[in-house]
């Protein structure tokens, strides 16, 4: 697809609690766009408070785009979100309009920007793998994927099981490593200009503990009561994220509330590191300060000036 120039998109990438949001609402306002989220638990119905989503109040009447179009009894998945998003960008485009791209959901950004074709899937053997995850836990998939394809289980953390599944899977199907099926970074999608925010690590920690306590004091452990009778548990995702997660193991007597929201700072902590170090590699992307009290300024000037 062809873009003019002026209608480039705009991403807005970076890690959990750096500012993303209110950036690309002023981005949105000033280069007459809309929003497509790029954050996967945003995309479950339900999971607000939890996901740090913007409430329809908040979002100063700017349409957002891949919120609230999953139950959380779906499955979430890199391929239906790239397919799905570039409709969605392609449309705004062709209407005239900036699509304002904003998330920390890494492979969901890369998937988006970049050419990545999903090998096939095939459920009797992803059922077969999830078989081996859910009898033997992550340790199991991790020597299996360490016996069939030694590269890829470096690479993914041997927490992921979902993610080596996936790789086991495409191992068996493709008779390739997987890393055959990895992205092609180049030239991002459509043009598009891709913007960083972070922060200080002590002040981003900081900004973390706050909004994990007022998560918690703000009605997490209630929302995720909702969800639970809603099929939560039944879910492959959604019950996984961080916050949910500590807190159905809360509901489970693993441990009190207290160390729910603990675990919750922590794992997102450690979330926000791997966002770091994955945003970091890529070269194409302007980083700007999250604490800058002209953020949004700063961000049109690199705009403007930088040739983005």
């Amino acid at each position: 697809m062809n873009v003019p120039e002026e209608l480039r998109p705009i991403a807005v990438v970076g890690p959990t609690a750096s500012g993303k949001s209110d950036l690309a609402l002023a981005l949105a306002e000033e280069f007459g766009g809309e929003i497509i989220n790029i954050d996967a638990m945003q995309l479950y119905r339900g999971m607000d408070i939890g996901t740090a989503k913007l409430t329809p109040a908040e979002r100063r009447g700017i349409p957002h785009h891949l919120l609230d179009v999953l139950d959380v009894k779906e499955t979430a998945t890199v391929a239906r979100y790239q397919s799905d998003a570039i409709a969605i960008a392609e449309n705004l485009i062709a209407e005239g309009k900036v699509p304002v791209i904003v998330g920390g959901s890494m492979m969901y950004v890369q998937s988006l920007l970049d050419e990545w074709s999903f090998p096939a899937t095939d459920p009797d053997v992803r059922a077969k793998w999830e078989a081996v995850l859910a009898d033997g836990g992550v340790g199991a998939v991790h020597t299996a994927l360490i016996a069939a394809d030694p590269v890829a289980a470096a690479s993914i953390l041997p927490t992921d099981g979902r993610r080596m599944v996936r790789a086991l899977e495409v191992v068996e199907l493709t008779g390739l490593p997987f890393a055959a099926s990895a992205p092609q970074i180049g030239d991002p999608r459509w043009g598009t200009r891709i913007l960083g925010v972070d922060r200080d690590t002590e002040e981003l920690d900081a900004r973390i503990r706050l909004r994990t306590e007022l998560m918690f004091s703000g009605g997490l452990v209630d929302e995720v009561a909702v969800l639970v009778e809603q099929g939560l548990r039944e879910g492959v995702t959604a019950p996984r994220a961080i916050g949910y997660a500590q807190v159905l193991a809360h509901f489970d007597g693993e441990y009190d509330l207290a160390e729910a929201l603990e675990r919750t700072f922590i794992g997102t902590r450690r979330y926000v590191r791997r966002q770091r170090s994955w945003f970091r590699r890529d070269a194409r992307v302007h980083w700007l300060d999250g604490a800058d009290p002209e953020l949004a300024r700063s961000a049109f000037a690199a705009l403007a000036d930088r040739g983005l």
